[in-house]
Order: structure tokens, then sequence, then C-alpha cells
């Protein structure tokens, strides 16, 4: 069946940074948009970034020039590399694949 695994989230600092992984399985994940979400506690999900299956990337306003989408089809795996975190980056991070899938979610906290 389809699953979507992230890992990566954890606890920094403002200014740090975090590299998000979404392990795939159980579909073609090379020919499938993928996406990054989050939600903070109160508030409703929020897309932040896409991959396309050709590799076009597009942000949210509030991360552009700060977080990187990448995929590596090889290892049926999508990345989100967030630098220059602020407290307001503090959510659950979800991945999700073009048909709705959705993986369980990784906690990233940005806090002094």
């Amino acid at each position: 069946q389809v699953q979507l695994v992230e890992s990566g989230g954890g606890l920094v600092q403002p200014g740090g940074s975090l590299r998000l992984s979404c392990v795939a399985s159980g579909f073609a994940f090379s020919i499938n948009g993928m996406g990054w979400y989050r939600q903070a506690t109160g508030k409703e999900r929020e897309w932040v970034a896409g991959i396309s299956r050709g590799g076009n990337t597009n942000y949210a306003d509030s991360v552009k020039g700060r977080f990187t989408i990448s995929r590596d089809n090889a290892k049926n795996t999508m990345y989100l590399q967030m630098n220059n975190l602020k407290p307001e980056d503090t959510a659950v991070y979800y991945c999700k694949n073009e048909v709705g899938y959705w993986g369980q979610g990784t906690q990233v906290t940005v806090s002094s």
C-alpha cells in the first residue's frame, strides 16, 4: 500500500537548519508530483513547497529563499532543506503525493 514516511524534524534555534526527508513506497514515485505542507498548532494546514515529476519547484512566499525542495527518484525520497529557520516555521511538516496520500508528519520546533 502507499506509504509516505517523514523524518528529520526536531528542535532548532532561530537561524538554524534542518533537512526533512520523505520516503515513499507503494506507488510510482518518479512520475508523481510531490509536496510539503505544514500545520502549526491552532492553524490550518498550509502548502509549503512542491516539486513536479520533472523537477520543477515552487514555494510559498513565506519560505522562498530559505527552503529548498528536491527529490531523488532512485531512492524514492523527497527532501526539504530548511535554512534560516524562524519561530514561525514551527509546525508539523507533512509530505503528500499528487493523488492525495499523506505521511504521518514530523515536528519542527524553532525556539531559543
